[in-house]
């Protein structure tokens, strides 16, 4: 059997690792709105007089996240660019006169230091049934012909399945005119995924995540998995709110920010189990992060870098099943980080993570795992260790390790 190899856009996109999610639009400034709720949204209320998009990205940058995603169009159709498609968009709010583009100010942020560039775009929109199949699908093509045309080069093409549960969309010819105009980008989520959903906002992926799999979940509110036909090489993405509350800026729920702790926890659960890590920030009134919210994520970069920027010395060679990490001593250990080269597809199914020491002839079993995949971060109590041994139990062909690193944080 052939091993399923992924794309170049695939492995990057795992190499990005954490990435910021920007919620943003008419919703802002209509405090207590949820999605589908039908209620009015009058755009006259649109007016960051301080929209700052370099804000946004200059922090995260700091953080260490290394892409962005901003919503163009959520549930509600407002859309954050000047379309020619809806008279519901920026170019018929009080913000610059009708001549401002949050669309084009956050790709130059994005460009301007060096963050990978994302669109969120909602297939399904407040009474998008009234339309016909093919009139609501020329509508979207259209739409997306302008997000994918008018900006450069964009990364990252998130679209969100909540709402389109049971339409019918003309997926080939959605496809193939988002793909003819971008032929690089990597589409989240629906019809021709390049990255999948990882089926909780929670930001949680699961121990045993890989990167092989053979249905993906379409949206909160589907009660099924799309079949994908076959298995598909398809990392996973983590997304989840800063605030517990809402997607989009709220000002009463300031005191449900996460706390440090939490957020490194929901990196272990993320990047540690070979998925990506997105948190949610909405942008405030204002057009700024907000303050609490912006120095919380500063906080949580710098403990990131504290903990995994100097890893214990060591060495490493393969062995007969797996590989052999020596250290420089007898050290106290408490996290080992391992990540299979992808570049050939994912072989490993089972490994274990095993402990020698000065008084361990032995070797004592810490950890036993599911698939490596792009990086497992392996936690354990601190033991002291001059030697440790990792063993594949199961594999589909030939695999082969990255270098691995050895902490005590």
């Amino acid at each position: 059997m052939s091993k399923i190899i992924p794309t170049k856009q695939q492995l990057s996109f795992l190499d990005w690792e954490m990435g910021a999610f920007f919620h943003f639009g008419i919703r802002t400034f209509y405090e207590g709105h949820r999605d589908w709720d039908g209620k009015a949204m009058d755009l006259k209320a649109f007016l960051p007089t301080g929209l700052d998009c370099e804000n946004w990205i200059r922090t995260i940058k700091e953080a260490g996240l290394t892409y962005a995603i901003l919503v163009c169009k959520h549930h509600d159709g407002f859309a954050n660019w000047p379309s020619k498609y809806t008279e519901y968009s920026v170019a018929n709010t009080p913000w610059k006169d009708g001549k401002g583009d949050v669309v084009q100010e956050f790709v130059a942020a994005c460009r301007k230091y060096d963050i990978k560039v994302g669109l969120y775009y909602s297939p399904a929109e407040a009474g998008f049934q009234e339309r016909s199949p093919k009139e609501h699908d020329d509508y979207f093509i259209s739409q997306i012909g302008e997000l994918l045309s008018n900006y450069g080069k964009i990364d990252y093409l998130w679209f969100d399945g909540c709402g389109s549960e049971g339409h019918e969309y003309d997926k080939k010819r959605i496809i193939t005119a988002i793909r003819s105009l971008q032929p690089e980008i990597l589409i989240f989520g629906m019809w021709d995924p390049d990255t999948r959903w990882i089926g909780n906002e929670a930001g949680v992926a699961g121990v045993a995540n890989g990167n092989l799999v053979s249905g993906s979940d379409f949206s909160a509110l589907a009660g099924d998995r799309d079949g994908l036909g076959e298995e598909c090489f398809l990392p996973a993405e983590c997304d989840f709110r800063m605030r517990d509350r809402n997607w989009f800026y709220s000002e009463y729920d300031v005191h449900t920010v996460k706390s440090v702790e939490e957020l490194i926890s929901l990196y272990d659960y993320s990047v540690g189990n070979s998925a990506n890590f997105l948190i949610n920030i909405g942008p405030d009134r204002r057009g700024l992060l907000p303050d609490v919210d912006a120095r919380r994520l500063l906080e949580f970069g710098k403990e990131i870098k504290r903990r995994f920027s100097q890893p214990i010395p060591s060495t490493w060679e393969a062995a007969e099943n797996g590989i052999v990490i020596k250290l420089d001593g007898e050290r106290f250990i408490n996290h080992v980080v391992l990540a299979e080269d992808l570049s050939e597809g994912e072989s490993i199914r089972a490994f274990s993570v095993h402990i020698r020491s000065r008084l361990i002839d032995t070797p004592v079993c810490v950890h036993i795992g599911a698939a490596v995949g792009h990086k497992r971060i392996i936690s354990f109590p601190s033991i002291r260790a001059t030697e440790i041994i990792v063993e594949v139990t199961k594999a589909e062909g030939e695999y082969r390790f990255l270098a691995p690193q050895v902490y005590d944080i």
